[in-house]
């Protein structure tokens, strides 16, 4: 029924518009009593506990960073089914991001091209409403993705990272470094091992006892991949995020007319399916067993999930497919990995 709805009525809505709308309902849905009657939909099956992180994951299959930028709908999208949110990206000052529009639909290819900008109300902003859903709902699992703030200079984009990891860390269950977004300009060359590695020893130390990941690019050569995840590892990380949002429009469905008007940005959903499985494989091939691996790119289906689980994901993350699948996506997951 909703593939239905959002073809007649939702996708006729600006792509932005629609998530502010769609995120005020999940926030409602995140209080009493509407969140009695959420959960006892949704509930994960007990059965479906993961651990990872030093952490216990009532599902392996969690909201990937991007979609609550601010925080704003954990407890909404825990009642949903989801396993763990991970907020942000959250940056040290707080920016408005790229100039609208920002947002674009990829319908035939269930994708989504984005150049938001770590549009976020900033770290301090992010530290206080944390520390309220840590009061009021201890249970729920909440990463915190942290990235360069834009007026932050690549040169000094170390000092950024640790201001956010000492704010941010003692309130998040993990913390993610983001180097991989294609949207602030600089970002990705922060993915070299020779500048990656004292920016995450860095935020290592600013981190404290938290599990650190650091997040990466699907478009990097498969030997920079690599370099990276046994960085990770030398550098005393707990986990990688595999992976971001990628800059190739490579074997789209939507006319060529169509993507080029939605211009750059990162693409993400159902197109990243292969590259996703590929990254995955090359990092759980570099890193012990017990590293922490979460699959992000594609993932729209419990068998899509599974396929990650079985390549060597601990954990798994969703977002694009949360626009064309519904709000019981989590749900839908849930009780197809039970099925399986």
């Amino acid at each position: 029924m909703y593939p239905l709805l959002f073809r007649a009525v939702l996708s006729r809505f600006d792509p932005e518009f629609a998530h502010h709308a769609g995120m005020a309902v999940i926030r409602v849905l995140g209080t009493p009593p509407f969140s009695w009657a959420t959960r006892a939909l949704t509930r994960p099956d007990p059965s479906l506990r993961v651990e990872a992180l030093g952490l216990t994951f009532p599902s392996p299959f969690g909201v990937a960073a991007g979609f609550d930028k601010n925080a704003v709908g954990v407890r909404g999208l825990a009642a949903l089914g989801f396993g763990h949110v991970e907020v942000g990206t959250v940056t040290a000052i707080p920016q408005e991001g790229n100039p609208k529009p920002r947002l674009f639909r990829l319908i035939a290819d269930r994708a989504v091209i984005n150049r938001m900008g770590f549009n976020n109300a900033g770290a301090d902003a992010a530290a206080r409403r944390l520390a309220s859903l840590k009061r009021g709902a201890p249970d729920t699992i909440i990463g915190v993705n942290i990235g360069k703030s834009r007026v932050v200079d690549v040169e000094n984009a170390t000092a950024d990272y640790v201001a956010s990891a000492t704010r941010l860390a003692p309130l998040a269950d993990y913390l993610a470094v983001n180097v991989s977004s294609p949207n602030t300009p600089g970002l990705r060359g922060l993915q070299a091992v020779e500048t990656l590695a004292p920016l995450l020893r860095a935020v290592r130390a600013a981190a404290g006892a938290t599990p650190l990941l650091v997040k990466i690019a699907p478009d990097l050569p498969d030997e920079e991949i690599t370099a990276i995840a046994e960085l990770a590892v030398a550098e005393g990380l707990d986990g990688i995020i595999a992976h971001n949002t990628t800059i190739s429009r490579e074997g789209l469905l939507t006319d060529s007319a169509t993507v080029e008007a939605a211009g750059a940005g990162g693409l993400s959903g159902a197109p990243l399916k292969e590259r996703s499985l590929q990254v995955l494989r090359l990092v759980r091939a570099a890193v012990p067993a017990e590293f922490c691996v979460i699959a992000v790119g594609g993932v729209e289906t419990p068998a899509d999930v599974q396929e990650r689980l079985d390549a060597g994901a601990n954990l798994v993350q969703g977002y694009t497919a949360f626009l064309y699948r519904g709000p019981f996506w989590g749900r839908e997951i849930n009780r197809g990995l039970i099925a399986r």
